[in-house]
């Protein structure tokens, strides 16, 4: 895997930046990278982490072959080679590390899945008793496994804004109760799918987000699936409910901000060199015990 890469930069060509990916369009298609940038709190660090953005793409590319028979994705290739001009001419910036898919209408919601209390729900949960209005038993312990996953979508906001978790019903409003349906019940069961091959790698699975988006009157699973950015891993050999657990996903890095006290907004800060060293390290080692390759 290769060193960081904060950018990429394809001479004439625009591109539209993320959080973390840079995002070609080419028509009917798009080119999707996955840089070394790393966000928390939806503010994006001063720091890139070596190999994340490698990780993050083979990972995806792992699950999207893993959950073939069970959703259709946007994937194309992901290999430089199959590119169009320009793109194919720059395999040092973009091998290993990008996309090409499908371009399709995206679902306004984010999909997410848990399976375990943590998080905004966790601190939703301990002011009322709810996750994105769900009731819950009470007397749960921080972190502690549900008895069945709960979807609990969220708004998509624009770059620099934050996510707001919504209930059901605000869902089916935003995209209609059909489509609403669909992505909660395809949601659930490929997040149990995946959960069950994690926790047989010695991975727990918490919670994920998943997006969708509509091509020719189909959904289809779009964006990452299951990587450290998107999901929180916890190792199952030192899982313990009642305290943050230890974490393969960027949970390392947010848990490095709150003890800084940051603010969660403006710009993002440089990240000290244990903490990108370590956050590197538990990307990897997610990948190579998920996938069972190096």
């Amino acid at each position: 895997m290769a060193n960081v890469v904060l950018k990429t930069d394809i001479p004439n060509v625009p591109v539209k930046r993320g959080k973390v990916r840079d995002i070609y369009d080419l028509g009917d298609a798009l080119l999707i990278v996955a840089s070394d940038r790393i966000s928390a709190f939806d503010v994006i660090m001063k720091s890139g982490i070596p190999c994340k953005g490698e990780v993050l793409t083979r990972i995806s590319k792992f699950w999207f072959d893993f959950l073939a028979g069970d959703v259709e994705n946007h994937l194309i290739s992901d290999n430089v080679a199959d590119f169009p001009a320009p793109f194919k001419d720059y395999p040092q910036q973009l091998a290993g590390r990008s996309m090409l898919v499908k371009k399709t209408s995206v679902l306004p919601v984010e999909c997410i899945v848990r399976s375990y209390i943590t998080g905004s729900g966790w601190k939703e949960y301990q002011k009322q008793g709810t996750v994105c209005g769900i009731a819950l038993p009470a007397g749960l312990k921080q972190c502690q496994k549900l008895d069945e996953p709960i979807f609990t979508p969220s708004t998509k906001a624009e770059q620099g804004a934050h996510d707001e978790n919504i209930d059901y019903a605000t869902c089916v409003k935003t995209i209609g109760k059909d489509k609403a349906d669909w992505v909660r019940d395809k949601s659930l069961a490929i997040f149990k799918k995946g959960q069950a091959y994690a926790e047989s790698k010695g991975i727990l699975l918490a919670d994920t987000k998943f997006e969708w988006g509509e091509i020719d009157g189909r959904i289809i699973l779009i964006d990452e699936v299951l990587t450290p950015d998107s999901s929180r891993f916890w190792p199952a050999d030192q899982y313990a409910p009642g305290r943050d657990q230890e974490s393969f996903d960027k949970q390392f890095v947010r848990n490095y901000l709150e003890s800084i006290n940051f603010d969660k907004s403006g710009p993002g800060v440089e990240l000290p060199a244990d903490i990108v060293e370590k956050t590197s390290a538990k990307y990897i080692e997610a990948y190579e015990r998920l996938t069972g390759t190096t």
